[in-house]
């Protein structure tokens, strides 16, 4: 038999009469006709080849004998038989090929080598997909992401629903397309809908959100998200809300103009108490910020000393906690398009200096005691660096200084500095 296999789907085979079927439906017959399955589906359907049975009990051996016509001793250890000899024998008992009987007693045969092709074309196919995307050429992390799936298997998996990865890559050329932060917010259904027509189709767990979010650790450099808020905050950083609730910015002393949110925000300044401002609520209350300097810092504890020191006298002060959220760069930009300039302090590592500089970057700040000398005097902490340096530049010495000395430095070490300085401001 040279030509194709049959079809192999359930159906479009015709199984033979079944009196045909019983001399070979016997356990005697069962390993040798799984032997010239797994032969037939290995070679396109190929009759040249030989099977055979290892350690045939004695039903095995007269079966064989019965096929081969060649007599052998009980207690071999291998009994060998060419395809073409067992195809013959299946013609002559049942009256039908070989293919026929295994499909009538097993279901219809798979075609490895055009399985195999099959897939081998898909994933061309994906590769093709990807690197036609400007991103392609113009992003590295992209590139790392295509090389990735490529090695661990992840295009194979893909490549009998190609729509995910066409998916995905238009997700994230729509991504790249758009402002960062808080000047143009999606929601995460709102995202999905837009590139799949399904509102849920980027919801944890689905195929199509585990490739982008790869995608998008790759963009940040960080690891891929292991729990579901590192999930929310890689989302975060590339402007999608997972959930404009849990989005939020801690706020001391920001006054602001406007119903709702406007009022809160004052009423909490004149007592001088600390309040969390969600994306929700920035986007359901509109309000005008309006003040001449913001102070932001990265940890809530030096927040929280400002409150206890300086009460209602302490100038306008937000805390990131830890990795800006949009709902802080909705808040800050607000802020900043009304005039006021923005002042940053971040702890002293490479993460740190990371957040510092894309913070000062986006809406032109100046670095509150974050340069080379402030690192210096700040002193050691015993905790090493640790990642890849980071750039630093509003102060290029700043970045020596951390690979020479090599430890970090957190903004608890140096708050009686920062203290100082919001006592200086007061208002």
């Amino acid at each position: 038999m040279s030509g194709p296999l049959p079809e192999a789907q359930p159906g479009l085979a015709v199984p033979p009469p079944t009196p045909g079927i019983q001399p070979y439906a016997g356990p005697e017959y069962w390993r040798l006709l799984a032997a010239a399955r797994r032969s037939l589906e290995r070679t396109g359907g190929a009759l040249a080849g030989r099977i055979s049975v290892p350690d045939p009990d004695d039903a095995e051996r007269k079966a064989i004998i019965g096929i081969t016509g060649v007599h052998v001793s009980a207690g071999t250890r291998r009994m060998t038989v060419a395809l073409a000899a067992l195809d013959a024998a299946v013609r002559r008992g049942a009256g039908y090929g070989l293919v026929e009987l295994l499909i009538a007693l097993g279901g219809p045969l798979r075609d490895r080598p055009a399985e195999t092709a099959s897939l081998t074309t898909a994933r061309a196919n994906l590769v093709s997909l990807v690197k036609a995307s400007p991103l392609y050429e113009t992003s590295t992390w992209f590139r790392e992401w295509l090389g990735d799936m490529r090695r661990d298997g992840t295009l194979t998996r893909l490549a009998p629903q190609p729509e995910i990865l066409r998916q995905a890559v238009c997700g994230l050329e729509y991504l790249a397309g758009r402002p960062t932060g808080a000047a143009a917010p999606i929601a995460l259904p709102a995202l999905a809908a837009r590139i799949t027509g399904d509102t849920k189709a980027l919801n944890h767990g689905t195929a199509l959100a585990t490739v982008v979010l790869r995608a998008l650790a790759l963009q940040a450099g960080t690891a891929r998200p292991a729990s579901a808020v590192e999930r929310r905050e890689l989302w975060d950083r590339a402007g999608v809300v997972v959930d404009d609730l849990a989005s939020r910015v801690l706020v001391l002393n920001m006054t602001a103009d406007g119903e709702g949110l406007g009022a809160w925000l004052t009423s909490a300044a004149q007592y001088g108490t600390p309040f969390q401002v969600t994306l929700h609520q920035l986007t359901a209350h509109p309000i005008r910020v309006s003040c001449p300097r913001i102070y932001a810092c990265e940890n809530p504890a030096i927040l929280r000393r400002a409150c206890a020191e300086l009460g209602p006298a302490c100038p306008p002060l937000v805390c990131t906690e830890g990795r800006p959220s949009i709902a802080f760069h909705r808040l800050v930009s607000l802020a900043v398009g009304s005039g006021a300039e923005l002042w940053y302090h971040g702890d002293f590592d490479w993460p740190g200096a990371a957040i510092a500089a894309d913070v000062m970057a986006r809406y032109a700040g100046r670095p509150w005691r974050m340069g080379a000398c402030d690192y210096r005097l700040a002193g050691g902490s015993g905790v090493s660096l640790a990642g890849d340096p980071a750039e630093t530049p509003w102060d290029a010495e700043l970045r020596e200084a951390m690979c020479s000395e090599g430890h970090a430095v957190y903004e608890e070490m140096v708050g009686d500095q920062l203290l100082d300085d919001l006592t200086r401001y007061r208002v």
